[in-house]
C-alpha cells in the first residue's frame, strides 16, 4: 500500500485537516455520550422533549406524515428489539447453549436484551433528529391521507405486540427486572449475628 491510500490521509501520510476535524468532532460526541450514560432519566426526558417538539412541528406544518409514519415504524422496530432476548429461545434446542429458567429451582439468569437500553435511546434519538431534519425539505412532504397511516400503524403495532407477548409467554421470560432477586430461607442468618 502506498502513501495516501488509506482513508483520511493526505499524500504525505499525515492525516488531512478535514479528517482531523471530523475525528475531533467524533471524539467530542463520543465523550458526551459516555458522560450521559448513567443519567438514563435525563436522557429519556430530553428524548421525550425532542419528540414533543417534532410532533408540534409536524402538527403546525400540517405535513410530513410519511416521515412521521417511518419514524413510528422505526421506533416500533427498536422497541421490539429492546423487548427481545439476545439469544432467541425458539432457535435453541433443549441441550444447546444457555436457556432461560423454566422451573422454580433452576438457576436465575438475568435477561440480556438484543438491543440494550443505551443503544435503544441513542438510536431513537438519532431517528427523531433525522426526521426533524427531513421536515425542512419539501421533497419529503409527500401528500397522503394521514388517517390511513394512523390505522396502518395501529394495526401493525397491535399485531407485532401480540406476537411478542405470545413469544414471552411461550418461553417464559420477562424483559423487565427490578433489582437483584432475593429468596427467603427457613432461617434468617442475620438474626443469629445480631445477638
Amino acid at each position: 500500500m502506498s502513501e495516501g491510500d488509506s482513508a483520511g490521509e493526505s499524500i504525505h501520510g499525515k492525516p488531512s485537516v478535514i479528517a482531523a476535524f471530523f475525528t475531533g468532532i467524533g471524539q467530542v460526541y463520543q465523550s458526551w455520550l459516555d458522560k450521559s450514560t448513567p443519567f438514563y432519566a435525563v436522557r429519556w426526558a430530553a428524548t421525550l422533549l425532542l419528540t414533543a417538539v417534532y410532533m408540534i412541528r409536524v402538527y403546525l406544518l400540517q405535513g410530513w406524515y410519511i416521515v412521521t409514519y417511518a419514524l413510528g415504524i422505526y421506533h416500533l422496530n427498536l422497541f421490539i428489539a429492546f423487548l427481545s432476548p439476545k439469544v432467541d429461545p425458539s432457535l435453541l434446542d433443549e441441550d444447546e447453549g444457555p436457556s432461560l429458567p423454566t422451573k422454580q429451582n433452576e438457576e436465575f439468569r438475568p435477561f440480556i436484551r438484543r438491543l440494550p437500553e443505551f443503544k435503544f435511546w441513542h438510536s431513537a434519538t438519532k431517528g427523531i433528529v433525522i426526521a426533524m431534519v427531513c421536515t425542512f425539505f419539501d421533497a419529503f412532504n409527500v401528500p397522503v391521507f394521514w388517517p390511513i397511516l394512523v390505522m396502518y400503524f395501529i394495526m401493525l403495532f397491535c399485531i407485532t405486540m401480540k406476537r411478542q407477548i405470545k413469544h414471552m409467554i411461550k418461553y417464559r421470560y420477562l424483559p423487565f427486572t427490578h433489582g437483584k432477586r432475593t429468596y427467603k430461607g427457613k432461617e434468617d442468618t442475620g438474626k443469629a449475628f445480631a445477638s
